[in-house]
């Protein structure tokens, strides 16, 4: 009867202790698994950041990790509708096999776009994650941190100013 109750408590704990993973998004490229998102989520404007990659070769059981992709693939990070990327080439996580990041500072919050390029092994890569329901977090206001006082945005000052100077 005991383990009975362990085994419920430790079924209903599991949704809460998958949440991170919900936000980022799995796909598919040839035989290999990518999982995209932000390295520290929730990713909040302001805060300095990462483009996560993780890389699995799915031909293998279980799947394993593909390791040395930081000399093979980049990313190019877009913003809302700007159209001048944020290039950055990826770095190994340390203790993270087939772990990948591409340091960045987001600075506005909203929706956010990762394309991410270059090779696997013999195949060509050329992806698109886009942040939104179902996919990777969009980037938050840095205001719902902030205490006992909000300061506004650096983006919101320059925008402020530039208003006063007119």
């Amino acid at each position: 009867m005991r383990c009975i109750r362990v085994l419920l408590a430790v079924l209903m704990c599991l949704p809460v202790l998958g949440g991170a993973a919900d936000a980022h998004e799995r796909r598919t490229v040839g035989p290999y698994q990518l999982v995209v998102g932000w390295l520290d989520e929730p990713a909040f404007a302001g805060i300095a950041n990462a483009v996560d990659l993780r890389v699995t070769d799915t031909r293998a059981t279980p799947a394993s990790a593909v390791e040395g992709l930081e000399r093979t693939l980049s990313v190019e990070v877009f913003q809302g509708g700007l159209t001048t990327p944020f290039a950055s080439t990826f770095r190994a996580r340390f203790g993270v096999p087939g772990g990948y990041a591409a340091d960045i500072v987001p600075t506005r919050a909203g929706s956010y776009r990762f394309v991410i390029t270059g090779r696997i092994g013999d195949l060509n890569v050329n992806e698109t994650f886009e942040s939104g329901p179902g996919r990777f977090d969009e980037v938050r206001a840095q205001g719902a941190l902030q205490y006992p006082v909000q300061v506004p945005a650096g983006a919101d000052l320059g925008s402020a100013i530039a208003d006063v100077r007119a």
